[in-house]
């Protein structure tokens, strides 16, 4: 059932941050960031004068500015600092090309970006386009000709910043959210969205608290990451591990065992690569792992289990409500499942008609919950499909077990019929990576001469496996033993790499015929 969380009348998310100096922390370590440890102090007095630097530019309240920023401690002043000015920071993807971000600044009518300096060449060859931006702050680097430096202005700037007062239901951030196809969607939140998922899902589902050092390989720029490393260790003053650039395994593994953090979030594509490429780092300070952006593997969360006695919570969110709604207890995993419904949030499975599917049966995932985005920016013909009054449409496929967990089965436009019967690509894709020969796999629908769909597997193979026919053939009769004999994949084509989202989410519609 849902339910709000008491917020006074009058409430900024920076309130997030800013609170830790009233609870005595300024001297607590918040972020561990490559050889630097920045306390409470420092990074609230970063927020605070970033936050009156832009105001003195000379901005409207209210105006967008737009993030594009590395995981650095940059990353939560500027996110902060705007917030509690009475701005609206866009956290933006680090990795896309410079079109998006054309795209993302006249779309918002950005007046403001701040960009870390390797970034910067993607906005300066597009900045001519956007006539609503009117400045751009470099963090590091060189000085860049008509750009602002973000250390300069900081330092010209105020260290205390009032709160500039707004209500809880007030717009407070904007996220884009990862479209499969077109440009992605600006998803409008709220203030008392990020206190209700602090609350709800980090302090009732992961014991979240002050003593906790959290590290997310998963970036702060998506709404998983925002959570995990930036607004849920503020919400209870725990410290943070930042890693700037590629999380690979090997420098994963290597922040692993310098700062020893007791909660790791990433997605089910790394923690794959970790355990092919374990170095024998000591794993024994984390006594949580969490999972989400796509399905964990059963086989996945076996093997990790099995090497480091540590539960991966699996759970599913979404941009649109900011974080996890459905996720796996400590000491109450269900492997291939994303668990149970994260308090505050009610869920319902209907059919594509909208009416209630029976227990077991598979149907499109919808949910309700304070955290909810309130429209897309500029869409709302999509806002109206997508946001149902109260109840959010996922445009995920699941169904629920006779204990109450929720089992994924695809997003809906992921599914497909073989011999009239339907596929989820998520059942297939379990069974496959079972075999000892599968390293990752994507299952897809394809078309042969005729017309007709069929099954088609995507597989890296693990290491000291070679494809052949044979293997081939062994792995669709591995499947056949397992699952009904109209999903196995007809069609199994080797990769050396899947195409993927920088939040690790497979683009599986780029897999298919004819893209």
């Amino acid at each position: 059932m849902t339910h709000s969380i008491n917020l006074p009348e009058q409430y900024n998310a920076s309130e997030i941050l800013f609170h830790n100096l009233d609870a005595g922390r300024g001297e607590k370590v918040a972020i561990y960031w490559e050889d630097q440890q920045i306390t409470y102090a420092a990074l609230t007095d970063t927020a605070s004068r970033i936050g009156n630097a832009i105001k003195d530019l000379g901005v409207d309240t209210g105006a967008r500015v737009m993030m594009l920023i590395m995981d650095t401690p940059q990353f939560p002043a500027v996110f902060f600092g705007t917030m509690r000015a009475g701005l609206i920071p866009i956290p933006t993807n680090t990795v896309l090309p410079s079109d998006n971000y054309e795209y993302f600044l006249n779309d918002s009518e950005a007046q403001v970006a701040v960009v870390s300096a390797p970034l910067y060449p993607k906005i300066a060859e597009i900045r001519a386009n956007c006539p609503s931006l009117k400045h751009v702050i470099v963090i590091g680097g060189e000085p860049k000709k008509d750009t602002l430096d973000f250390d300069a202005i900081c330092d010209a700037a105020l260290p205390h910043l009032p709160v500039t007062p707004s209500q809880p239901n007030d717009k407070a951030f904007w996220l884009y959210s990862s479209g499969s196809t077109g440009f992605p969607k600006g998803v409008v939140h709220l203030h008392k969205n990020i206190p209700y998922t602090a609350v709800n899902y980090a302090q009732k589902v992961l014991n979240m608290s002050e003593n906790d050092i959290c590290f997310s390989a998963s970036k702060a720029f998506h709404a998983y990451g925002l959570g995990n490393n930036v607004t849920f260790p503020y919400s209870v003053g725990a410290s943070t591990v930042m890693l700037s650039g590629r999380p690979s395994p090997d420098r994963v593994y290597a922040a692993i065992a310098k700062h020893k953090p007791s909660l790791f979030f990433t997605a089910p594509t790394l923690y794959t690569m970790m355990l092919a490429q374990y170095d024998g780092t000591d794993m024994s300070s984390i006594r949580l792992c969490i999972s989400a952006a796509e399905a964990l593997q059963p086989e996945v969360y076996r093997q990790w289990k099995e090497k480091f006695g540590i539960d991966i919570l699996d759970g599913i969110g979404s941009t649109e409500m900011l974080h996890i709604f459905i996720s796996n207890r400590a000491g109450d995993v269900v492997p291939g499942s994303s668990g149970t419904a994260v308090p505050g949030y009610e869920l319902k499975i209907e059919d594509f008609e909208g009416n209630p599917v029976a227990e077991g049966d598979a149907g499109n995932l919808l949910v309700k919950g304070d955290s909810a985005a309130t429209f897309y920016w500029n869409k709302p013909e999509k806002t109206a499909s997508t946001m149902r009054g109260d109840w959010m449409f996922t445009g995920d496929r699941y169904y629920q077990d006779e204990k109450g967990y929720y089992f994924y089965e695809g997003r809906s436009d992921d599914m497909f019929k073989v011999s009239g019967q339907w596929v989820s690509p998520i059942e297939v894709e379990n069974s496959l990576i079972e075999h000892p020969a599968v390293l990752e796999c994507a299952v897809v629908f394809t078309k042969d001469k005729d017309g007709l769909q069929r099954t088609k597997a995507c597989i890296i193979l693990a290491e000291g496996h070679d494809a052949s026919d044979e293997l081939t053939s062994n792995l669709q009769n591995h499947v056949k033993s397992q699952l009904a004999p109209y999903k196995y994949p007809r069609i199994i084509e080797y990769f050396s790499e899947l195409p993927k989202t920088a939040t690790g989410k497979i683009q599986r519609f780029k897999l298919r015929d004819g893209n």
